[in-house]
């Protein structure tokens, strides 16, 4: 998993709250399918800013401002993190490696496409609602030439 993915589901787990300690981090991150070192986790925690307060490691408010600028490029994103796009009517299915769905969803977001209404993001698999299914084969096509 990339540096950003791996981050990205680091700024995930403490959406939800502090954590008291690197440790409890470690584990949440673990519980995610995402095994990492201990100095892995420090050098993220310093290159995030993330804050210790006296309930734990926090996302600074800051945080979320400068990882939404520092997305790498949706084409980039789908072609190391996707692996299978599946048509129903007009909803797409994009299956990605484990912990690769928000990062790759929250680009797709951010491209505004008309084809595109929104995206909902699991662990490893996204949905998307096209308008129609029109709109669905051609987002479908544009995905899969990102993967060539």
């Amino acid at each position: 998993m990339s540096k950003a993915a791996r981050q990205s589901v680091i700024m995930d787990v403490l959406g939800s709250g502090p954590l008291p300690n690197q440790d409890e981090l470690r584990k949440k991150l673990r519980h995610r399918g995402l095994t990492v070192t201990q100095a892995t986790l420090s050098r993220d925690i310093h290159e995030m800013g993330l804050v210790k307060t006296p309930e734990g490691y926090s996302l600074p408010e800051t945080v979320h401002v400068v990882a939404e600028a520092k997305l790498p490029s949706t084409a980039r994103l789908v072609r190391e993190f996707v692996r299978e796009v599946r048509e129903a009517q007009n909803l797409l299915v994009l299956k990605t490696t484990i912990g690769s769905a928000q990062p790759v969803a929250a680009a797709l977001d951010a491209e505004q496409s008309p084809e595109c209404v929104g995206t909902i993001a699991g662990d490893d698999s996204i949905l998307i609602v096209s308008p129609d299914r029109k709109a669905a084969k051609k987002l479908a096509q544009r995905i899969r030439e990102m993967l060539e």
